[in-house]
This record gives C-alpha cells, sequence and structure tokens, in this order.
C-alpha cells in the first residue's frame, strides 16, 4: 500500500488534473467521492492543517469554494445543499497531511434523515432534541 504523504499526493498533483487554480489553492475532484461531484479545494503549499493558513491563502480557498459551488449547481440542478468540512489532525479522520477543504454536495433523499449535518463524524450525536 503507498503512503499518500511521501511524497504528499497533494503536492504530487500535476495542473491538468485541477479543475480550478488560483496563485495559492487548486481544485480536484475527490478521488473517493461521497457523493457526485465532490470536490476538494487544496492550498498549493504543503502546510498541515488549516489553522496553518495565511490570510491570503484562506481568502483563495474560499473563492475557489464559491466558484466551484457555482459550477456544481450549474452542472447537477438535483443539489440542493453542501457539506463543508476539513479535517485537522489524524484524530480527526486527517489521512493526508495536507490541509485541504472538502465540498461535498448534497441531494434531497441522499440519506434518511441528514439532521446533525457534520456532527455525524460522531455518530452516536448526530441525531439529537432541541431542548424547549
Amino acid at each position: 500500500m503507498s503512503n499518500p504523504n511521501n511524497p504528499c499526493l497533494f503536492c504530487s498533483i500535476s495542473h491538468s488534473e485541477s479543475v480550478h487554480e488560483n496563485d495559492f489553492a487548486y481544485v480536484s475532484y475527490d478521488s473517493y467521492p461521497v457523493s457526485k461531484y465532490h470536490c476538494l479545494i487544496i492550498p498549493k503549499r504543503h502546510i498541515k492543517d488549516y489553522f496553518d493558513l495565511s490570510n491570503e491563502e484562506l481568502i483563495a480557498c474560499n473563492n475557489l469554494i464559491k466558484i466551484i459551488k457555482k459550477e456544481i449547481i450549474n452542472k447537477d440542478k438535483t443539489v440542493k445543499g453542501f457539506n463543508l468540512g476539513t479535517n485537522i489532525g489524524s484524530i480527526s479522520g486527517q489521512s493526508i497531511m495536507h490541509c485541504h477543504f472538502h465540498l461535498i454536495p448534497r441531494r434531497e433523499g441522499d440519506v434518511a434523515n441528514p439532521q446533525g449535518g457534520v456532527r455525524s463524524v460522531i455518530p452516536l450525536k448526530q441525531h439529537y432534541k432541541r431542548k424547549i
């Protein structure tokens, strides 16, 4: 089994594999998508996680997130929502130690009960009852 961190998979992606890019980041479709058009927004500089991003890199990533979101909605009218997230550290599930954001398109009925959204990273905490 190859190690995606040696060499870093995201530092080795060819520009022809990116969907969009700017001076500080690029977009690529996920190799193991959760849903159709699941993509990754990746800073070009090799940094471990979100907390290491410069302001310029954060703005560049945000700009690409907005561009690819609009493009996905134009391609697929069944997309009605998104999950946007990043894993920080191996304990949270980060497997490639190069900062990246997941933009996951969501469609009505793709799960039985979407309540809790990103809370489902801890399955027993996903569904909850609101206190009055």
